[in-house]
């Protein structure tokens, strides 16, 4: 159920891509978000995602994940190239319930999008030629009052120059660029017959599925696709249809008042009344803003993360792709990287040290009590303080400063952690 935006200019300030998005999960999942430098492969070799393998690629990018600790894929997350990637959950006529046969989830196609693509529209590619070949599925969740769930997902990809929207029914798709303004995507299929491109002979596959007729002309994916949301209960407000005109109405009046920047974003990201902060049911358990450089330019491109629920009561912390990177294990579940399958047979605490300080100050915090209001205070203005000294930082970048980023996530983490105690 999460929501997925890009602003670009001439709406941002300093011409820069804004990528944005809440990672809406059940709440016992810890989100981790972890680090990968570049990797080479020898031919053959093959590569174990959540649930299935598939063809290594010769090399992979540099990238950084916001993940459930559970799988191998990643809800968002960017790469050494700027580009982002998110994905959220959309229903579809393709979608069985009780149908988890392995295939790759949304999550896997993440994080192969960003490890092997250099502009989202190689992003595109990247994910459908997978789809076409693997398909998608699989258990999506290891908290068994969710995980037997099934859905299908919908992409933004985005880069310094463009964003895609790329929404799939099981190996169906379509997608379509955009490159001024915003996008949003919302956990319902939303592209008409406006797709700039779509899989092999989209429409005539679905005219023989029985999914569009051919009287009915050319063929709107929204409207041939789209299915009712199975066993999940959501007030007006939580409905996809009403967190996408927030975010619509957030960004118009930000861009109204000026150039829309990392502040207006996080505010967007942090708002619960209109559930784009999502608490309940499901409960926001980690976001990412990136702001991504525009193209040429010197400067690096910066992201942000939590790595912690709700978004009111979280940290962003910022990450600068460089060299030698020391990203430390603060927001790293000591269980990463095991095998999906065997999580299903027991529970197993995979908190990383920053959730568990989090998660007390987190408790104290949504008290209201003074003592609870001083803390969110404090770590307020720790957020304050360094977007203020990372966004000069930025603006009077030199090539040699970039040494100077390489602990940057980890001090930030290694701070806020401490400040919990």
């Amino acid at each position: 159920m999460s929501d997925i935006f890009v602003v670009l200019p001439p709406l941002t300030a300093d011409n820069c891509v804004l990528f944005a998005k809440n990672s809406d999960r059940p709440p016992t999942e810890v989100q981790e978000v972890v680090y990968y430098p570049p990797a080479d492969y020898s031919a053959g070799s093959k590569l174990h995602c959540t649930f299935i393998d598939v063809d290594q690629i010769s090399h992979t990018h540099a990238v950084i994940l916001s993940k459930p600790a559970w799988c191998w894929g990643a809800e968002m997350g960017a790469n050494e190239h700027g580009v982002c990637i998110g994905n959220t959950a959309v229903w579809t006529k393709l979608c069985h319930p009780g149908d988890h046969e392995e295939k790759l989830t949304g999550c896997d196609y993440v994080r192969l999008g960003l490890e092997r693509a250099s502009t989202a529209r190689e992003g595109v590619n990247v994910i459908t030629n997978l789809l076409s070949q693997y398909g998608q599925g699989g258990l999506s969740s290891e908290d068994h009052n969710f995980g037997q769930w099934t859905y299908h997902s919908a992409f933004i990809l985005a880069d310094s120059s463009e964003a895609w929207l790329l929404e799939t029914a099981g190996k169906f798709w379509a997608a379509k660029k955009v490159t001024s303004g915003t996008l949003i995507a919302t956990s319902t299929l939303t592209i008409g017959d406006d797709a700039e491109i779509t899989s092999a002979d989209l429409s005539a596959q679905a005219q023989s599925g029985g999914f569009w007729k051919s009287e009915d002309g050319p063929i709107n994916f929204s409207k041939a696709f789209s299915a009712e949301y199975p066993g999940i209960s959501l007030s007006d407000k939580q409905m996809p249809e009403n967190r996408l005109q927030c975010i619509k109405r957030g960004l118009d009046v930000a861009a109204c008042e000026g150039k829309i920047d990392v502040n207006t974003i996080v505010g967007i990201l942090r708002d619960e009344d209109s559930s784009v902060n999502f608490v309940g049911e499901l409960l926001t358990v980690g976001s990412q803003v990136s702001v991504i450089s525009p193209p040429n330019s010197s400067q690096p491109s910066c992201h942000w993360f939590t790595a912690t629920p709700n978004a009111k009561y979280s940290v962003f912390k910022p990450f600068i792709f460089c060299d030698n990177i020391t990203f430390g294990n603060y927001t790293v579940s000591s269980t990463s990287g095991g095998t999906a399958r065997s999580t299903f047979q027991s529970s197993i605490d995979r908190r990383h040290p920053l959730y568990k300080a989090h998660e007390k100050g987190r408790e104290l915090m949504e008290t209201g009590s003074p003592a609870g209001k001083n803390l969110q205070t404090t770590m307020q203005n720790l957020e304050k303080q360094c977007l203020r000294e990372v966004t000069e930082f930025l603006r009077t970048f030199k090539e040699t400063d970039i040494s100077d980023v390489k602990d940057l996530f980890r001090d930030i983490a290694e701070s806020e952690a401490k400040f919990y105690h």
